[in-house]
This record gives C-alpha cells, sequence and structure tokens, in this order.
C-alpha cells in the first residue's frame, strides 16, 4: 500500500470519504457502506484505512470439527490474518442469524493477536468483549457488546461477506471511524483526497456564513450560490 495516500485517507473522517465517493465514484453513493447500527468502542481512535481480511463464525453451537481438525483450521485463519498487504481490518461474518452475537470471537487475546499480525481492527456483526483490556490503539465496530465467547468458532475465511449491510470481499481497502466503514474502490481511492479538499472548501464558504450576524435566507442562498463556483 502506498504510505502517503493512507495517510491522507486517515486525515478524512467516514462520512467524508462517503462524500467524496459521491463524486469520484457516483454509481456507489447508495451502497458499499455499513447501513446499519454498530457500536464503536473507541470513538477517540482516529479513523482507520486497511486491506480488507474477511471471515465468518457461529458461537450459538459447537462447531462440527473436532481436535487436530479444528486446531487446523484455526492455524489456518490465523495464517491467512498474517499473509498479504498490512495494515489490515478484520472484517467479520457472524452467521447465527437472530442469535448473532451469542458468543464474542473479540477480546483481550484475540484483539493482542490480530494486532501483533497487523491488524487495526474489527469490523463484525457479532458482538465483543473485554472492553477495558483490548489492545492498545485497536478499534471495535460491532453489533453489541456481550459477556461470553459460548462456541465461538470460525467457519471460512477469505470469502465475500457483508456485515452491517456492507459487502466486502478479501483485498478490499476499507475506512472506518466511529460512524461506520465505508468500502473504497481500488480506482477511486488516489481521487478522494483532491474531492474531499474541494467538499470542504465548498463547506467552509456556507458554514462561515451561517456563523456571521444577521444570517438570513438571502445570505444563505448568496453563499449556496458562492460555493458552487468553486471547482
Amino acid at each position: 500500500m502506498d504510505e502517503a495516500l493512507l495517510a491522507r485517507l486517515r486525515a478524512l473522517d467516514t462520512p467524508t470519504i462517503c462524500n467524496a465517493l459521491e463524486i469520484v465514484a457516483p454509481e456507489r453513493r447508495g451502497y458499499g457502506y455499513t447501513v446499519e447500527p454498530l457500536v464503536c468502542t473507541r470513538p477517540g481512535l482516529p479513523p482507520m484505512v486497511g486491506v480488507a481480511r474477511t471471515a465468518t463464525i457461529r458461537a450459538a453451537h459447537p462447531q462440527d470439527l473436532r481436535g487436530s481438525l479444528a486446531r487446523a483450521l484455526s492455524d489456518s485463519y490465523y495464517a491467512y490474518i498474517d499473509a498479504g498487504p498490512k495494515p489490515s481490518i478484520i472484517v467479520i461474518q457472524d452467521l447465527d442469524g437472530p442469535q448473532r452475537g451469542y458468543g464474542s470471537f473479540w477480546g483481550e487475546v484475540n484483539s493482542n493477536i490480530h494486532k501483533g499480525l497487523g491488524c487495526l481492527g474489527v469490523i463484525t456483526d457479532g458482538s465483543v468483549r473485554d472492553i477495558p483490556d483490548i489492545a492498545d490503539g485497536f478499534q471495535m465496530l460491532a453489533d453489541r457488546i456481550g459477556p461470553s465467547h459460548a462456541y465461538v468458532h470460525v467457519v471460512d475465511f477469505g470469502r465475500a461477506v457483508s456485515v452491517a449491510g456492507m459487502r466486502v470481499s478479501d483485498g478490499d481497502l476499507i475506512h472506518a471511524d466511529q460512524h461506520g466503514a465505508v468500502v473504497i474502490p481500488a480506482a477511486a481511492a488516489e481521487k478522494i483526497p483532491d474531492a474531499a479538499a474541494l467538499i470542504q472548501k465548498r463547506e467552509r464558504v456556507i458554514i462561515s456564513a451561517a456563523k456571521q450576524a444577521g444570517f438570513n435566507i438571502e445570505r444563505l442562498r448568496q453563499a449556496q450560490g458562492d460555493a458552487a463556483e468553486i471547482h
């Protein structure tokens, strides 16, 4: 990954990324981002930008594999997390349906393992726990916070998943913060910082006018016209 581009993207919040995508990839206006509420366990952390690693889990019932087969699947999952471009963001879909969040895959141990393997955080429609003991700087966006891991286990990994209405494939570029997450199309990534700067210039004109004494509808119309002239 181009570290300079990642730094420019990290300087923007996720709503601004979504706004910029409306300019550089207008077909993405209505999809490609989370549309269901997620709990952000550390809203004070800066945005994270990384390459998606995907997996599915279940927790409501014991897994079918036992012994060496279960250990082999677990080892393969962690090897997958360690492979490929970094930094990464883990996107995990909980397959327990109405019981999703029954058990948490995420706590003190897994957050530290994943951080050590180059991960910035997790986005999941399952649950998370051990909130005070999560690895330093590790972000978690989840459907809920819960107390137990129950029978949680990885079912599969490296395939497309859907979390909170956002479909993600392995290798997608993800931007996420306390607001939610969005997939950045590879072809649009380099165009986003300039598009965001243009939007912000236009918005500043309107916001500045709104803060002035005597602001009224006429001044709003004037500000909107001035903003539209910025290209």
